[in-house]
């Protein structure tokens, strides 16, 4: 009996435990809004314990997105290699 009753206390406990605030920025929505973006990273500098890691990961994933872009090359090398 005792063990049903500390089972059911512990329970209680962890559905009581607060959960991270959920955010909605997404990458895409980050890499769309440079300003937002900006202001993002420089919180994830500052006091990156504040802000979620989950958080400051996507910040960085559309900080490279909005870099490197979609990936798609435009450069394409020439078929003779130059001669030096």
């Amino acid at each position: 009996m005792k063990k049903i009753i500390l089972l059911l206390f512990t329970a209680m406990l962890v559905a009581c435990d607060p959960s991270e605030p959920i955010t909605t920025e997404t990458i895409e929505s980050l890499a769309a809004d440079p300003q937002r973006l900006k202001e993002l990273r420089q919180q994830c500098k500052l006091d990156h314990a504040k802000l979620s890691d989950e958080l400051c990961n996507r910040v960085a994933q559309a900080t490279r997105k909005r870099f490197y872009g979609d990936d798609n090359v435009p450069y394409t090398p020439p078929e003779n290699p130059p001669k030096f």
